[in-house]
């Protein structure tokens, strides 16, 4: 009597897990497909007919004193800056999606352990739960920051923006692609963490925040700042559209202190041998070296992160 060998029985390629995922999360799919769709269609009616009917009220109603610019221009400043609030939030809702649907739901519904068993280990399952959305999250944010690149360079009101503004320097870049690829990884390690799913929601979200912030707060710190001086006559310089730093009074040595005379009497800078002050800046030129090492510090973030989720789940499932 003869006896056949039995295969082994393999496990899910990587790619099946990938459509797995797809499949699970349609809903939220299908959500950020309209997300990007609407904001998309902002910032192309505002770059198109937004756009035009703003600059013709413009040339027709402004002047160098006056400007009574009116509906057109209102609406055509008001989708740029919704688009900009838009895009600013995706890595909370990156966040909030991760630590409570996509890993801290299955966690607590015990569907992440049945999955472990019976088709994809513990490390192929979270690869594939970070890979998926972050494909996702990287091409559909993408496609809205060449989008409102496209709209501020046109720009078609010539008031209102700058390079420097909050929001408009992050979204004009890759800082916006990279901001919610770490509120994603830091909601799966949130979600990792509670084993829940509201609570996950609640730490990713407030997680998300706080580093956010930090990061904003630390990276222009990160490249050389330019300083431009001026006179006690004169008070502090100031630029057109620029990135400030520090300031504070210039002695007659030349060193920078800060300044021991606001509000003190006119005899004050004399008695500290003050002859002028300065500011610390970033001018427009530097803009993409603030970009590119703002995303490294984002991503690098964004590694650490996941890198402690990986090791938290093995440490758990070995």
């Amino acid at each position: 009597m003869t006896t056949r060998a039995v295969a082994p029985t393999a496990r899910p390629r990587p790619a099946r897990a990938g459509r797995a995922v797809l499949r699970l999360h349609r809903p939220a799919l299908i959500a950020w497909g309209v997300f990007v769709a609407v904001i998309s269609a902002v910032l192309l009616w505002a770059y198109g007919p937004g756009g035009s009917a703003a600059s013709a009220a413009w040339q027709r109603k402004c002047s160098v004193d006056l400007c009574d610019v009116g509906y057109a221009v209102d609406t055509y400043h008001l989708a740029y800056r919704f688009s900009e609030a838009a895009i600013g939030f995706l890595p909370v809702l990156a966040a909030l999606w991760a630590g409570g649907l996509l890993i801290g739901r299955e966690l607590e519904n015990g569907t992440a352990e049945l999955a472990w068993t019976q088709s994809v280990g513990p490390a192929r399952w979270l690869a594939a739960k970070l890979a998926v959305p972050a494909a996702l999250l990287t091409a559909g944010t993408t496609l809205l920051v060449l989008l409102h690149r496209l709209l501020f360079d046109a720009h078609q009101v010539p008031k209102g923006w700058n390079w420097s503004d909050n929001g408009t320097f992050e979204n004009n870049g890759p800082i916006a692609v990279a901001f919610p690829l770490l509120g994603l990884a830091l909601g799966a390690l949130a979600g990792l963490v509670v084993h829940r799913a509201v609570a996950g929601l609640a730490v990713a979200a407030v997680a998300t925040v706080i580093t956010r912030s930090l990061v904003l707060r630390t990276s222009p710190h990160l490249w050389p700042w330019k300083s431009d001086t001026s006179s006690l006559l004169h008070g502090y310089p100031t630029k057109k559209a620029a990135i400030y730093g520090g300031k504070g009074a210039v002695t007659s040595t030349g060193a920078h202190i800060p300044d021991p005379c606001a509000g003190a009497a006119k005899t004050c800078p004399a008695a500290h041998d003050l002859v002028g002050y300065y500011r610390d800046y970033h001018p427009s030129s530097q803009f993409w070296p603030l970009q590119l090492t703002e995303t490294a510090l984002i991503l690098a973030v964004a590694a650490l992160a996941t890198t402690a989720a990986f090791t938290l789940l093995r440490r758990r499932t070995s």
